[in-house]
């Protein structure tokens, strides 16, 4: 099972990476007469046997019903390693479209690797922050005790007994609505961290409480190590497991959290393709049900987040 919760995450991290050669278009690159336009169909078989890949373009047969049927008296060829991508269409105006079209001629597709950048990116730079902030008050609070353990320890059970989603959904909404796409990113990076540094503190508290008077940390003050040598040289790497741990959790919740923001416009804006801002169209019923491809960065969520719990449950 943690092989494929690896596999499953390092897929999507790779196509992160990979985006601009991955996805045949650009994520905001509209397709004229092509809204809510079904997959294209990918054939590998033609004349009695095996052919290279190709594909029937679409025609409108009904605009009002958004009804698209395949041109079977035309094959197009898929191109491969084209314009610096993996593929694309051979014909510029016969888009090949993977996973459908948006509302917008948007190619999903593009859209859905684009996007994965900016919430994976988001995701794990909340969580790192999240962990260096639990981390440091934690440190502090075991390895001091007294009152500094006891001020920041209250001030963790403060934060710990606020709803998350509901405190996260009011600091943005009281931020203003309108801002770039690099600024939303550092937003709600230092959000989702204020948010959820409390467990890694306490976690982390607990242990360095218990260490701090075992025999190899009694051996390292003795020999005179200073007090930062301590906490980070010995200390801090008894923490490491219960840290992963942590950082493997709170990097779904920060997906969903972010895909929960941007789906109810508080988070990304539209043109910035993110999985929540793509399912902000899976909000009306009318078109997921003409076009139930617009679901597919919810299964991206989904399949990134069961990665990530089989890769926990292994640990744990």
């Amino acid at each position: 099972m943690t092989r494929a919760g690896l596999a499953i995450a390092a897929a999507w991290l790779a196509a992160a990476i990979a985006a601009p050669w991955l996805a045949p278009y650009d994520p905001g690159a509209q397709h004229r007469g092509r809204a809510y336009a079904p997959p294209t169909s990918i054939h590998v078989t033609g004349g009695g046997g095996l052919a290279a890949p190709y594909y029937h373009p679409l025609t409108v047969a009904s605009p009002l019903e958004r009804r698209f049927e395949e041109d079977r008296s035309r094959r197009l060829r898929v191109a491969w390693f084209t314009g610096g991508r993996l593929f694309g269409a051979a014909a510029a105006d016969e888009p090949l479209l993977v996973l459908g079209a948006d509302g917008l001629g948007r190619d999903v597709f593009s859209r859905i690797v684009h996007g994965a950048r900016v919430s994976l990116a988001l995701a794990l730079v909340a969580a790192a922050l999240a962990l260096g902030l639990g981390a440091a008050f934690g440190l502090a609070a075991g390895y001091f005790g007294g009152a500094v353990d006891a001020i920041l320890s209250r001030l963790t059970e403060a934060v710990l007994v606020l709803p998350a989603l509901y405190v996260v959904v009011a600091l943005r909404a009281a931020l203003p609505l309108v801002l770039s796409p690099r600024e939303i990113f550092v937003l709600l990076a230092a959000i989702f961290a204020l948010v959820a540094w409390p467990a890694a503190a306490r976690g982390v508290r607990a242990i360095v409480a218990a260490e701090r008077t075992r025999g190899y940390v009694e051996a390292a003050r003795a020999a005179g190590a200073r007090r930062r040598r301590i906490l980070l040289r010995h200390l801090l790497p008894a923490a490491g497991g219960f840290l992963w741990t942590q950082f493997a959790l709170l990097v779904p919740a920060c997906l969903l959290v972010e895909g929960a923001l941007s789906f109810a416009g508080l988070g990304f804006p539209d043109h910035v393709a993110t999985w929540g801002t793509m399912l902000q169209e899976a909000a009306n019923i009318g078109a997921m049900m003409q076009a139930p491809w617009l679901l597919a960065p919810a299964l991206a969520i989904v399949t990134f987040v069961l990665g990530v719990n089989l890769i926990v449950h292994r640990a744990a």
